[in-house]
């Protein structure tokens, strides 16, 4: 493993209108999976080499949130999203790229552009590749999921000790009937408890985001205290 370098930027928040966030960013080049993890459970988050997580002096909104997945039951309402899917194949596989990834990726924040007011930058080859191919190491995937051998959505994940850590997900705007963002959490909550993993760490929660709200909706769920070290015990506290 090696730190290449580290970070701090403020900017505009992403979350709350009218805040600004400060973000801590680590660059490390060839990560294992146990820091990968030691991070995780600290708050940080993964985009290529990028690790990052807010440390915003006078605000604590942003948090980190993880699913509990020895003790969550799947509702009816859960069940039925399922099924419905049933058409719908995934596959895991290490991280890649093609041309359908990227048309996939540029159709679907095309419609969070005009359907939530997201910002919008054409994404380029290189772009893509360093926030969801690079620096994957040993515990990055993708899962496709393909109806009718046609790719409709692509789930980012980390594949860590103790769980998975949820990255992105972005998918085909025209199978929004098929529920595929709370399909593809189900998957991986389903693999979690086959694969014998205690958690799905979901990014931060944040209550007044409504694209983050949602969250909290997959109980029984922690959430981690302030922001630990490297060198301190993360404490994570049921709500």
């Amino acid at each position: 493993m090696n730190i290449l370098k580290e970070f701090r930027v403020s900017d505009k928040c992403s979350y709350l209108p009218d805040m600004n966030q400060t973000t801590h960013y680590k660059v490390i080049d060839e990560c294992s999976v146990d820091y990968c993890q030691d991070l995780i459970e600290r708050g940080y988050r993964r985009f290529g080499k990028m690790y990052f997580r807010p440390i915003c002096p006078a605000c604590d909104e942003c948090k980190s949130i993880k699913i509990d997945v020895e003790n969550f039951k799947f509702s009816s309402s859960q069940r039925r999203v399922i099924r419905k899917a049933s058409d719908v194949k995934s596959y895991i596989q290490r991280p890649t790229i093609s041309k359908a990834h990227l048309e996939l990726f540029e159709k679907y924040h095309l419609f969070m552009n005009e359907k939530k007011g997201w910002d919008h930058t054409p994404s380029s080859a290189q772009s893509y590749y360093n926030s969801f191919v690079d620096a994957h190491n040993d515990f990055g995937y993708e899962v496709l999921y393909f109806l009718d051998d046609e790719l409709i959505g692509v789930d980012l994940i980390d594949i860590l000790e103790d769980g998975i850590s949820s990255i992105y997900f972005y998918y085909d705007p025209a199978y929004t009937h098929l529920s595929l963002g709370r399909l593809s959490l189900y998957n991986q909550i389903t693999f979690a408890k086959r694969s014998k993993k205690r958690w799905i760490y979901l990014g931060y929660y944040v209550k007044d985001c409504p694209s983050l709200a949602y969250k909290s909706h997959y109980k029984p769920y922690l959430t981690l205290e302030g922001r630990p070290t490297i060198y301190e015990e993360p404490i994570w506290s049921a709500t």
